[in-house]
C-alpha cells in the first residue's frame, strides 16, 4: 500500500516492537488538560516533539482523551462526589481496581485517613478555581494497609461537572521511568483488553496475549501481518473515511468490525493513539481494543425489536413517528413539501377470517412487499398495526408525484394474492395529507391522513383521497390532464416556438431557445408551465423531451444552412430526463450524426438543482452528454442554491442570468453591480453569459456595458413559430438605438 492507503486504515502509522518508551512517545511534549487556559505537565516531556496543532487538538477534548489510557501517570475523571467515572490503565493499577469501575467507588476512599481533610480542601479548591490545584498526600491501594506517597493535580472541566485528576508517584524521574517500564510490561501482558501496535507499513508489530486470543490467533501468527488481513471489505471502507483525521494525529475512539481466524465477527472499540518521532512525523499507532461483540448484538436486537415490526420487518409506529418528525423538519429547512399516505387494506378481515391468521399474515407480508416496490429507497414505509400502513414521501416539489405513487399502490394491491392453495383479494383505501399545508405537527398530519383514508373508503374504496377537498378537485383535474397529454403526443398537438438570443456586441441573432407549446383542442395554446410538471410526474417527459430534441436538431440544421454554421439552438433538459434510459441519449447522438449536424449546435439548458442532485446517475448522464459534444447552459442562475464555485466541477459553457437580476436594472442600483460581478467571475471561469428577460433598452445597454455576451427577451421578440423566426433573422433587428 502507498502512504495514503496506510493512513486510510484508521491507524496513525506506528514504530517497531512495543516498549514502554514507545508507549510514552505519544505523550511527548503534551500536557494533561485541566481546564480552559490551564494544563498539568506530564512527568516526562520532550519539547522537541510538541507542535501547536497537536497541543490544540488535545486541549479541545473537554472530558476525557483516550491518549491518556497508556500514559505513565494515573489519569482520572471524577464526579463532584469523587466517584471515579473514568481512569487510565496506570491509574487503575495504582489503585488496584477494575478500569471500568463497576462498583462506582469513590477516589476519596483511597486517601489515607490522616490526609482526608487535606484532600477535601484540595477538591473544593479545584472545583472553585480556574487554576489547576496541587496536593501532596498518601494513598492506599485497594485491600492494602500500607500507603504510598503521591502528588495530585486537578482542575474542574469546562462545564464544572467533573474533576480531572493526574496522579504521580512522589519519586524521582529516573525511578518513575524504571517503575513505569516494569508496570507497563505487567499491564500489557495481563490486561483484560487487547493492545495492538501497527508499524509504518500498517503491519502488526506487537499484540498482547489478550489481543491474539480475541481474534483466535497466536501472537506469532499476527506479527508482521497487514491490518487489512483481519477485516472485511466493509471494515476497510469505514477505516478509509478516517484518512484526514489520522493524518492530523487525532487520538479517537471508534467501533470497528474484525474477522476472527474462524471467520466469525469481532466487534471492538479501538482507542487509537498516534505515535510521532521528535520531528512530529507519524511513526504509527497504538490502540487499546475492547471486545463489544456481545453488547453490540444485544443492543442491536433490543433496538430492532423496539423499532421494527416483527411480521413484515418494516419500521413500526415508534420509528415511523420519529422519522416523520425528522422529515418534517428537513422539509421545513429545504422549503419542500412532504406527503403522508395512510393505507388501509379493504377486505382484509374477510380474508383473515376465511383463510386463517397464518394466511392473513402471509398476505400482509406480500402487501408490504408490493407497496415497497412503489416508493423510493429514501421514503419511509411503516406498518402501524393490523392492516394499516403509512408512507412518508419527502423532498417533493410536485403534488402529482404523490398521485402517481398512490395509483401504483392501488394497482399493485388490486392483484390476486396467492395464499397456499387459495387466492385472496383485497384493495386499498389511501388517504393523503400534505405538510405544511394540511398540518404543522406530526400528530395532526397523521390524523388528517387517517381522515382522508376514511373519505376514500366511504367514497367506494380502491381509491385515494386528499384531506383537503380543493386538493381532491385539483387531483382529478391533473388526472384528466395526464390523459390529455397522452392524446396530445399521439395526435401531434405539440409545437416548438423559438426566442431569439442576440449577440450584445454585434446586435445579430446568433442563437435561439426552443420553447415547447401545446395546442390544446379546448384550452388553446398552452405554455410549458401549465403541463410540464404533470408530464414529469407521469413519465411522459422522456418521450416529449426526445421529440423536442429531435425537432430542435432538425431546425438547427436548416438554420445553419441559412444563417451560418455557428447558429445554435438551446433546449431545456429536466432532472427527470437525466434519470432516464441511457439508450435515449445514444439515439440523440446517432440522430445528430445522421443530420451531419455538429453536436455543439445544440445547447442543453439545465436548472441549478441538477448541480446539487446527489444522484450519481444524474451527474454521470450530464457528463456523458457533454462528452458527446453537446454544450451545456446553466439556466435561471441566481434563483436556487448553486454558486459559481459549483461550476468549477462541471463542464458548463453558458451561464443564463435569471430575469430577476435584470428586472430592476438601472445605472444607480445594486442590481447593476451584482450583474457586473457575476459576469466578471463567469468570464474568469471561461463561461459566456446570457441575460434572460431583457425588456427595455435601458436594460439592454447596461448589460452591454457590463460586458454581458448575449441577451434574450421581449425587447427583441417573444418566442415565435419557426417561419416567423426565420423571417426576423433574415431581415435582422433594427439598429440599436440609445436608451
Amino acid at each position: 500500500m502507498d502512504d495514503k492507503s496506510q493512513a486510510a486504515n484508521g491507524w496513525p502509522q506506528a514504530p517497531g516492537p512495543y516498549t514502554a518508551a514507545a508507549a510514552l512517545a505519544p505523550l511527548a511534549g503534551m500536557s494533561v488538560p485541566l481546564g480552559e487556559g490551564a494544563s498539568v505537565p506530564l512527568s516526562i516531556r520532550a519539547e522537541e516533539g510538541l507542535t501547536p496543532t497537536r497541543l490544540r487538538l488535545e486541549q479541545e477534548h473537554a472530558y476525557f482523551n483516550d491518549i491518556y489510557l497508556l500514559a505513565p501517570v494515573g489519569y482520572f475523571v471524577l464526579g463532584l462526589d469523587t466517584t471515579i467515572l473514568q481512569m487510565n490503565l496506570v491509574g487503575a493499577d495504582l489503585l488496584g481496581v477494575p478500569r471500568q469501575n463497576p462498583d462506582r467507588v469513590q477516589f476519596r476512599n483511597f486517601i489515607s485517613p490522616r490526609f482526608v481533610a487535606d484532600f477535601d480542601r484540595f477538591v473544593q479548591a479545584a472545583v472553585n478555581s480556574s487554576e489547576p490545584q496541587r496536593c501532596d498526600l498518601q494513598l492506599l491501594r485497594a485491600h492494602e494497609q500500607h500507603g504510598f506517597p503521591a502528588t495530585l493535580r486537578a482542575s474542574a472541566d469546562l462545564g464544572g461537572q467533573a474533576l480531572r485528576v493526574v496522579l504521580e508517584l512522589a519519586e524521582g524521574k529516573l525511578a518513575a521511568l524504571e517503575r513505569s517500564e516494569e508496570r507497563f510490561r505487567r499491564i500489557v501482558h495481563t490486561a483484560e483488553e487487547g493492545i495492538w501496535e501497527i508499524d509504518d507499513q500498517a503491519r502488526t508489530s506487537f499484540v498482547n496475549p489478550k489481543m491474539a486470543a480475541m481474534l483466535g490467533y497466536t501472537i506469532e501468527e499476527m506479527l508482521e501481518q497487514p491490518l487489512v488481513n483481519f477485516m472485511d471489505e466493509e471494515g476497510r471502507l469505514i477505516l478509509e473515511r478516517n484518512i484526514a483525521r489520522r493524518r492530523d494525529g487525532v487520538a479517537e475512539r471508534h467501533e470497528f468490525k474484525f474477522l476472527r481466524k474462524d471467520g466469525s465477527e469481532l466487534w471492538a472499540t479501538l482507542a487509537t493513539n498516534p505515535i510521532f518521532d521528535p520531528q512530529g512525523q507519524y511513526l504509527g499507532a497504538l490502540a487499546l481494543v475492547t471486545d463489544i461483540t456481545a453488547r453490540r448484538e444485544t443492543s442491536e436486537l433490543i433496538w430492532h425489536q423496539a423499532n421494527f415490526d416483527a411480521l413484515t420487518a418494516l419500521p413500526n409506529r415508534h420509528m415511523f413517528q420519529d422519522r416523520l418528525r425528522q422529515e418534517m423538519k428537513k422539509a421545513s429547512r429545504e422549503g419542500l413539501f412532504l406527503a403522508l399516505l395512510f393505507i388501509d387494506l379493504d377486505g382484509f378481515k374477510q380474508v383473515n377470517d376465511t383463510l386463517g391468521h397464518a394466511q392473513g399474515d402471509a398476505l400482509l407480508v406480500e402487501a408490504a412487499r408490493r407497496i415497497g416496490t412503489c416508493v423510493r429507497a429514501s421514503d419511509t414505509l411503516a406498518r402501524l398495526g393490523g392492516d394499516e400502513f403509512t408512507i412518508i414521501l419527502s423532498g417533493l416539489d410536485h403534488v402529482s408525484s404523490v398521485e402517481r405513487i398512490a395509483q401504483n399502490i392501488l394497482a399493485n394491491l388490486n392483484q390476486p394474492f396467492q395464499l397456499g392453495e387459495q387466492q385472496g383479494r383485497v384493495s386499498a383505501s389511501v388517504g393523503i395529507a400534505l405538510y405544511p399545508s394540511d398540518a404543522a405537527e406530526p400528530d395532526d398530519l397523521l390524523r388528517h391522513a387517517d381522515q382522508a383514508m376514511y373519505a376514500a373508503k366511504h367514497g367506494g374504496r380502491n381509491r385515494y383521497s386528499y384531506f383537503t377537498p380543493d386538493l381532491q378537485v385539483a387531483a382529478q383535474a391533473r388526472l384528466r390532464l395526464g390523459q390529455d397529454l397522452r392524446l396530445a403526443q399521439a395526435q401531434g398537438q405539440f409545437a416548438l416556438h423559438y426566442q431569439p438570443i442576440v449577440n450584445l456586441r454585434t446586435g445579430a441573432i446568433e442563437r435561439a431557445e426552443a420553447l415547447l407549446r401545446w395546442q390544446h383542442p379546448q384550452r388553446g395554446l398552452l405554455g410549458p408551465a401549465e403541463f410540464l410538471a404533470q408530464a414529469e410526474s407521469n413519465g411522459l417527459i422522456l418521450d416529449i423531451g426526445d421529440w423536442v430534441f429531435r425537432q430542435a436538431a432538425a431546425q438547427a440544421r436548416q438554420w445553419q444552412a441559412r444563417f451560418g454554421a455557428g447558429f445554435q439552438i438551446s433546449v431545456n433538459l429536466s432532472p427527470g430526463q437525466l434519470r432516464g434510459d441511457a439508450a435515449l441519449y445514444q439515439g440523440w447522438q446517432d440522430y445528430v450524426r445522421a443530420l451531419a449536424l455538429p453536436p455543439r449546435s445544440i445547447v442543453l439548458e439545465i436548472g441549478e438543482g441538477v448541480l446539487l442532485d446527489s444522484a450519481s446517475q444524474v451527474v454521470a448522464r450530464l457528463r456523458a452528454l457533454r462528452e458527446m459534444g453537446l454544450q451545456v447552459a446553466l439556466d435561471d442562475f441566481g434563483t436556487g442554491y448553486s454558486s459559481l464555485a459549483h461550476l468549477k466541477h462541471f463542464d458548463i459553457d453558458y451561464l443564463k442570468l435569471d430575469h430577476s437580476f435584470v428586472r430592476e436594472l438601472a445605472a444607480d442600483t445594486g442590481d447593476l453591480a451584482l450583474c457586473e460581478a457575476v459576469i466578471a467571475m463567469a468570464h474568469k471561469l471561461g463561461l459566456r453569459v446570457v441575460a434572460e428577460g431583457v425588456e427595455t433598452l435601458v436594460q439592454r445597454d447596461l448589460l452591454a456595458q457590463a460586458q454581458c455576451d448575449f441577451a434574450q427577451g421581449y425587447v427583441y421578440a417573444e418566442a415565435l413559430p419557426a417561419p416567423q423566426f426565420t423571417a426576423l433573422a433574415e431581415r435582422g433587428l433594427p439598429p440599436a438605438a440609445p436608451a
